[in-house]
């Protein structure tokens, strides 16, 4: 096992939870985003967004022996997905986008739920940086083990 194995982990860690708070960023942004994407010539109202994270695996020897003594290459992101819930609808006659009943398709995401996801993310990243610091202590100390 390197000495940066863990290092090379946590640097994982936090891309994938940097690109996991990005994404919920953008659906706080768009929580009243009407006009989504393009369909068929008609505006969907912009869907949430997750992100799938998975295990990390290497295609090489070393990461074959690190799987038989339960060591882990880290975490990267598989994809991407739109939530499929429906669309709340709100009235509101006056929108540009109301349907001829006065109704409005509203995007499917729910703040709460949002800054939920959110600060786990963020205390991921938090522990995260924690790991990282604490691995480069260890690697000064060992360092100064030859003065």
């Amino acid at each position: 096992m390197s000495i940066f194995q863990g290092i090379n982990t946590t640097g994982s860690a936090l891309t994938a939870q940097r690109l996991r708070m990005d994404v919920i960023s953008s659906n706080m942004a768009n929580a009243d985003s009407t006009r989504g994407k393009l369909v068929d010539g008609e505006w969907v109202p912009y869907k949430r967004k997750s992100v799938v994270l998975q295990a990390q695996e290497g295609n090489t020897f070393a990461s074959h022996l690190n799987a038989a003594k339960s060591v882990g290459d880290g975490v990267k992101v598989s994809k991407i997905v739109e939530d499929e819930t429906p669309f709340e609808l709100v009235y509101d006659p006056d929108n540009a986008d109301a349907n001829e009943d006065g109704y409005v398709e509203m995007p499917n995401i729910d703040p709460l739920r949002e800054m939920v996801d959110l600060m786990s993310a963020s205390r991921s990243y938090e522990a995260n940086i924690t790991v990282l610091n604490a691995s480069k202590s260890m690697l000064m100390k060992t360092l100064e083990i030859g003065k």
